[in-house]
């Protein structure tokens, strides 16, 4: 029996009503989950004595998948060694881009890359233990995820957004806070890690933050760049 005209247009447009439906809850859902990018500062020049080995603590910001992190590479020369009486650090504070953060202790992985930290929905920033103590003679490096897709910006969002002059607050386990200002912000491909400028020795006390940026490469699962910041010890204050 055929269907009556009337009917079919009412059951059409029932149809389209519920793909409708679908298509607003699917756009408020984006609305609700879809992320900002993170600040990203103007690509360096090609760094000397770069690694061929790639990144830092990151995740992605794609919508349905997290990739694992990617490490970045193990340093090329021994940092210089901490002093005795600089203690640990146990946080880290960057009040102009609202970051506080206990520090996680991270070493070297199987494969001789350095960890980064877990994926977790309390993300934490880590400290290479392996390398000088914040405020110690070196540089000192601290690791922190940028974003993932399960649990948005990480510790290390705005990274990008710092200027020169930004202080940055490390918390040592002795109730001392060493503060570092802010030199400059780097953006390297991963290709092109700048090895020995982030790890390195230098004459006086240094610190390293490191998170990933730039575009974001579904294929890889993974951004293509790294951001670096770079600061120098400026003074230390109790806690």
């Amino acid at each position: 029996m055929t269907e009556p005209p009337a009917r079919r247009r009412s059951r059409t447009w029932l149809v389209l009503a519920a793909v409708l439906a679908v298509v607003g809850v699917g756009a408020l859902v984006v609305a609700l989950t879809g992320q900002r990018s993170a600040p990203t500062p103007a690509a360096a020049p090609t760094a000397v004595g770069s690694s061929a080995v790639g990144s830092s603590a990151v995740a992605s910001s794609a919508p349905s998948t997290v990739p694992p992190p990617t490490p970045p590479p193990a340093p090329d020369t021994t940092p210089a060694d901490a002093p005795a009486d600089v203690a640990e650090p146990v946080s880290v504070g960057i009040p102009e881009i609202g970051v506080s953060s206990d520090l996680l202790r991270l070493g070297l992985n199987d494969d001789g890359t350095v960890e980064v930290p877990p994926l977790a929905p309390d993300d934490r920033a880590g400290w290479y233990e392996n390398g000088p103590a914040p405020g110690a003679v070196g540089p000192a490096v601290l690791l922190g995820h940028v974003d993932s897709a399960e649990w948005g910006p990480g510790v290390f969002f705005d990274l990008g957004a710092l200027a020169p002059g930004d202080e940055v607050e490390v918390s040592r386990a002795d109730g001392t806070v060493a503060v570092f200002a802010v030199d400059r912000v780097e953006r390297h491909a991963k290709d092109d890690f700048p090895t020995v400028a982030v790890y390195g020795n230098t004459d006086d006390a240094q610190l390293r933050l490191i998170t990933c940026g730039g575009a974001f490469d579904p294929g890889a699962g993974s951004y293509e760049d790294n951001v670096v910041a770079f600061a120098t010890l400026v003074g230390t204050r109790p806690a």
